[in-house]
């Protein structure tokens, strides 16, 4: 089943494709934070372009990274960390508009999210942007919005990490309305 998902950020209105049947457990993790009202504490505090990446990046990406917290936050992740869903699993790649989790170490996973600008094969699993071969789990496509998405987009700085992250508003639920 697919679940959309509105999210509203002070730059305007977005909606995401959430793939319950491909990506069972990544997608009851976001939309745990849906449904909780979390994503309302949530902003865009990385934005990676090819230009603002250190130079000896060799495997060089372009994502609007969003959610919970930054990793230097005191404040934990409400919900616990998840297994890792790799792309050979779910069959969901990191295309264009790809909605993917964020994560360090395969297994954990919370509520860091990101958005692929552009087709992003280093982050699917044996993609190299991860030492650990073992990429990263999509599980959603952004379906509206995009627009936004590329005001977003257009807020980076010569730096990943945004001195002023965008910051998100709400979030709820389009279709269904309620976990099956």
């Amino acid at each position: 089943m697919t679940v959309t998902v509105e999210i509203e950020t002070e730059l305007g209105t977005f909606v995401l494709a959430v793939e319950e049947d491909a990506a069972p457990v990544t997608a009851a993790n976001f939309l745990a934070y849906v449904d909780g009202g979390f994503v309302r504490e949530m902003s865009a505090y990385r934005i990676v372009t090819h230009a603002n990446q250190p130079a000896e990046t060799v495997h060089r990406i372009e994502v609007i990274q969003w959610g919970w917290r930054p990793s230097n936050s005191a404040l934990p992740a409400p919900f616990p960390a998840i297994a890792h869903e790799p792309t050979s699993k779910t069959g969901l790649l990191h295309q264009h508009l790809t909605l993917s989790m964020a994560r360090d170490a395969p297994g954990t996973a919370t509520g860091g999210f990101f958005i692929c600008i552009g087709e992003q094969p280093e982050l699917d699993e044996g993609g190299r942007r991860n030492p650990d071969g073992a990429g990263f789990a999509a599980f959603g496509r952004v379906v509206a919005g995009e627009d936004v998405i590329a005001a977003i987009f257009a807020r980076a700085e010569a730096k990943e990490y945004v001195a002023r992250p965008v910051q998100f508003l709400a979030a709820r639920r389009l279709s269904p309305t309620s976990c099956a």
